[in-house]
């Protein structure tokens, strides 16, 4: 896997970069972004970790998970004038960072910034001035990787930790088929730089609040099978019931492929009107 060369040398020669995620960010999208963020501070560039949603429960393990801002601290960052490059990590269009309704100030902002985007998702868009899109990488930390390694930057401990939660997150703790020889001999390099597998697994599979299981058991209630395709949803008075947030239906669609008989499993979360 190779990164574009443009993409190398812009990084080598630019000096300040926006790098942000999605909207309700997964282990992935924030591993990746931090270990992006770590990795390009070694070379003495100036970064800053923008994501519209909290950085869930699960995840605030990761070390530098507290360096993310919200897009709304955006505008109070010293010297943001001189930041004139956006990467999108694990997401691969502008609109997957905002909520569309709310934030046109910001999304007119962004807009204005030259756009990188490494993403392993398929897109019918074309967003990015530099476009890194590999559908068939099991998870955008392994693109990281290679980003990192072909910049010759040191994987210290701190990003070694972020880069195998993003495999672990992306391929189902290394269950499903995307996980190949690849990714193994990787997360193995990564636990020689310092990840420790339990803890990370731990953290992001066995850290759910009584609020998270109770969520969980009202949405197994909802179970509906037809075709060999299961549905559950989850609705804001759910939400409210249990004390709980959007974050916290993370991997609860998972389940529902337990069954042998299913082929398809979706999840219906209600967040607005």
């Amino acid at each position: 896997m190779i990164p574009p060369k443009e993409l190398i040398e812009l990084l080598k020669t630019e000096d300040y970069f926006i790098i942000s995620t999605h909207v309700s960010p997964d282990g992935d999208g924030l591993g990746s972004s931090i270990a992006l963020s770590m990795a390009l501070n070694q070379i003495n560039k100036k970064t800053i970790l923008v994501c519209k949603d909290p950085v869930p429960n699960q995840c605030r393990f990761l070390p530098g998970q507290e360096g993310f801002i919200s897009i709304e601290d955006i505008k109070s960052k010293p010297n943001l004038n001189h930041f004139k490059y956006l990467i999108l990590v694990d997401c691969n269009d502008i609109d997957r960072i905002f909520d569309k309704n709310k934030m046109e100030e910001y999304k007119k902002f962004f807009s204005s910034l030259h756009s990188i985007v490494i993403d392993h998702h398929e897109t019918e868009k074309s967003f990015g001035d530099i476009r890194w899109v590999m559908p068939h990488a099991p998870a955008t930390g392994l693109m990281i990787y290679y980003l990192i390694k072909k910049l010759g930057i040191k994987i210290t401990t701190e990003i070694a930790i972020n880069l195998y939660a993003a495999l672990v997150t992306d391929t189902g703790n290394f269950r499903y088929e995307n996980t190949n020889n690849e990714v193994l001999n990787i997360s193995a390099e990564l636990i020689r730089a310092g990840a420790v597998p339990n803890l990370i697994y731990r953290e992001l599979f066995e850290s759910w609040s009584k609020g998270r299981f109770t969520l969980f058991t009202k949405v197994l209630n909802t179970l509906d099978i037809k075709d060999k395709i299961a549905t559950v949803e989850v609705t804001k008075k759910m939400f409210e019931e249990t004390e709980t947030n959007p974050d916290d239906t993370e991997h609860f669609v998972e389940f529902f492929k337990i069954m042998k008989d299913i082929e398809i499993a979706v999840l219906f979360r209600e967040i607005d009107n």
